[in-house]
């Protein structure tokens, strides 16, 4: 009996104590199913966050993309402009040195062609004076190629035994005599070549041939290293013929020739002056990369207020 009272007691005993586990067991259940609960909505919104932060992202993209095509076009059309800029103020400064070089031309050729009227005013003059000087009723001295007082060219001098009657051996014909002097500077017989050409320009002082003539003599000068001579040579070419197609060539030579005769202003006003004048030409280029070697500002600069 007394052992099935304890047995009893136990059973009841353990009866009192089961409950409990399964009660504890219910809760952990239930806060294990809140805590998936909770971990499924915080995943939740970090998958909306995810695809917010992923559509704002695409958005910014676009923007980026968008700005930066525009600031493309922008480069673009900024480029264009200055290009066209550029262009025009070229062409500006292109038509601007023609019409300079074109002044330059016409007050050449002004001059040149006052110097003529000046020769011619001097011819007549002369012949005037002796007219003026003969005896009534002797015919003055009239010189071959001219006019004589009656309007009618001069007739030639007669000729003795192949010479003029002043004594003096005729001339070659000027193109032939300018050929051969030539011929004669380009085979380096540099004193042959000098005579004919002071024989040119002694025989036809009017021909076309005469700036050509003190070029050459100007050239031999040079080579001599007579560069005071060269210089006087060049010199004749721009006061007699400024406007003749060797007047560029004259004035470049003859700043070259001051720069070897150490004459360095006057060589630097020649090729300032060159440029001006015949800006367009392939003098006026060696004339700039003169000046840039001597380390000499094309233009000169202007002189300061405070001077």
């Amino acid at each position: 009996m007394k052992k099935t009272s304890l047995a009893l007691s136990a059973a009841v005993a353990l009866a009192f104590l089961l409950p409990a586990p399964r009660a504890h067991a219910a809760s952990t259940k239930d806060e294990i199913i809140q805590l998936q609960t909770q971990m499924q909505q915080v995943q939740d919104q970090l998958q909306h966050l995810q695809d917010s932060q992923a559509a704002s992202m695409a958005v910014l993209q676009h923007t980026v993309q968008v700005t930066s095509d525009d600031v493309n076009k922008l480069t673009q059309v900024v480029s264009g402009l200055q290009q066209q800029l550029n262009s025009d103020s070229q062409n500006a400064n292109s038509q601007v040195s023609g019409q300079i070089q074109n002044l330059n031309d016409s007050v050449d050729e002004v001059k040149t062609r006052l110097d003529q009227i000046n020769k011619t005013l001097q011819s007549l003059q002369s012949q005037l004076q002796n007219v003026q000087a003969q005896p009534a009723g002797q015919l003055p001295a009239c010189p071959p190629g001219q006019l004589g007082p009656n309007g009618q060219p001069c007739p030639a001098q007669p000729a003795t035994n192949g010479m003029p009657a002043n004594g003096q051996p005729a001339a070659p014909p000027a193109g032939q005599l300018y050929q051969s002097a030539v011929a004669d500077y380009n085979g380096a017989h540099y004193n042959v070549s000098a005579g004919e050409f002071q024989q040119l320009l002694q025989a036809y002082p009017q021909s076309n041939l005469a700036p050509s003539a003190y070029f050459y003599l100007g050239e031999i000068a040079f080579h001599k290293g007579d560069f005071s001579d060269a210089i006087n040579n060049y010199q004749q070419v721009l006061d007699q013929y400024p406007g003749s197609s060797q007047a560029p060539s004259a004035q470049l030579r003859k700043a070259e020739a001051e720069l070897r005769a150490h004459q360095r202003e006057n060589a630097i006003r020649d090729f300032r002056s060159l440029i001006v004048r015949y800006p367009q030409t392939p003098e006026a280029q060696q004339a700039r990369s003169h000046l840039n070697a001597m380390g000499v500002r094309i233009t000169p600069s202007k002189p300061s207020a405070y001077n």
